[in-house]
């Protein structure tokens, strides 16, 4: 069993936090951080594994969000996960992306040793029939229609995948490209899919709370331990082509709003320059005082409502302005104010470094306040071991503090342009 201790720091301007932890790997490969909270009399056991929808088959979508619903139905030796679970005072959930599934149980630091059962399991072995598969298609089935297909711009984001992503897996989303992939999977395929990708070497596992290095060490020996190791998940893709036109999906969506998505394609989670594109982000749409807010629905009314934001995706991704239209307006008319307000934005002095600063501040705070939080903790954790760089949770706070007004403007320029640019229009207007 190798061992590694890990107690950095992180130092701000604004404050200093330390986030503590050590970390050991099994000899199946599993990767094991242990984090300590005396103060708090729950703990919690977050698993996190290497796989998300950009690791599925083009032709069989869906899979990573199917098994979301079937690790949840039982495995060899518990027939019911959650009542199992709930005898024990604990709750769970989980969640998955394009990028990663996650899992996650909290409960009361003397019975921790529930979760470590429940948890390594599933890993072993789910209990795998046709009724369960059979069930769990017909309850993602209906996710799928009540909230992408029945739902006013509920496809919004899976126009922006295929209209932004021709090559990179990204293309489709965490629910499936259609719900015949669903449909059609067999109780072998859903098979094949766990023994590639739910074994330890593919998976972190973080243990917070009040629980001692040394019961941790224990309990992940005793019960996932003996599990076999396979195949680790390189996340190797196919990289996205860079976009030398502006692309547009018009989308009629009657009885609505006229709206507008934008996706502006921008570099992996790991760049740095993404915490100059989060506070942008900011700058532009956040609060009454920032600047499009200001320009294209206080002054000018042409927008309602306008947001953005920059995603968060392990591989190129991609930045997002949205806003709703006033009457009167047309999305092109929309599309264009947003365009020329931005190369307004490039060449004005609202991006100085007292607004980038007060961002800063307020970015930093919803950080520090997050991270009180036991879950926040260890999936953080998490997310940075999985990502190359488990010390990211005590590292964020600096980076942003280094982060210069140069910067933003860089972002700026080099990726909010329009032949960078992916539209979806919601309108009664034909192309």
């Amino acid at each position: 069993m190798a061992k590694k201790n890990v107690l950095l720091e992180s130092q701000c301007h604004y404050i200093c936090i330390v986030i503590k932890y050590e970390e050991f790997q099994l000899e199946n490969g599993l990767k094991v951080i242990h984090h300590f909270d005396p103060k708090k009399s729950t703990a919690v056991l977050n698993l996190l594994y290497n796989v998300g929808a950009r690791d599925e088959d083009s032709e069989k979508t869906g899979f990573a969000h199917l098994f979301e619903h079937l690790m949840f139905e039982g495995s060899e030796n518990v027939a019911s996960f959650d009542s199992e679970l709930q005898k024990a005072g604990g709750v769970n959930n989980a969640f998955t992306s394009n990028d990663i599934t996650n899992y996650y149980i909290e409960v009361p630091a003397v019975n921790i040793e529930t979760a470590f059962w429940l948890e390594s399991d599933r890993m072993k072995q789910l209990a795998f029939s046709e009724e369960s598969l059979k069930v769990q298609q017909g309850v993602v089935i209906e996710e799928f229609k009540q909230r992408y297909l029945n739902q006013p711009y509920g496809k919004v984001y899976m126009h922006m995948r295929e209209l932004a992503y021709k090559k990179h897996p990204y293309r489709w989303a965490t629910i499936g490209k259609e719900i015949s992939h669903i449909q059609n999977a067999t109780l072998q395929d859903v098979i094949d899919f766990f023994n590639k990708f739910y074994h330890p070497g593919n998976a972190v596992l973080c243990l917070a709370g009040n629980i001692s290095l040394q019961k941790v060490k224990d309990l992940t020996v005793k019960w996932f331990g003996d599990i076999p190791n396979g195949v680790v998940n390189e996340n190797k893709y196919v990289e996205e082509p860079k976009q030398i036109k502006s692309r547009e999906f018009f989308a009629p969506q009657k009885n609505a709003e006229k709206s507008i998505y934008i996706g502006f394609h921008k570099p992996e989670k790991k760049n740095k320059i993404n915490y100059a594109g989060n506070i942008l982000a900011s700058l532009l749409t956040d609060g009454e005082d920032s600047y499009l807010y200001q320009v294209l629905v206080k002054t000018k009314k042409i927008f309602s409502s306008i947001n953005s934001y920059n995603g968060s995706e392990n591989d190129p991704g991609l930045f997002y302005i949205m806003g709703k239209l006033n009457k009167g307006y047309n999305t092109r008319d929309g599309l264009k104010a947003v365009m020329d307000e931005i190369e307004n934005l490039k060449v004005s002095e609202f991006i100085n470094e007292t607004k980038v600063k007060g961002k800063v501040n307020k970015l930093v705070t919803s950080k520090i306040y997050q991270d009180t939080n036991l879950l926040n903790r260890a999936m953080s954790l998490c997310f940075g071991k999985n990502e190359g760089n488990i010390n990211l949770i005590n590292e964020d706070l600096k980076s942003y503090k280094n982060v210069e007004v140069n910067q933003l403007k860089l972002f700026l320029n080099r990726y909010l342009i329009k032949e960078n640019s992916n539209t979806i229009h919601y309108d009664e207007i034909n192309k």
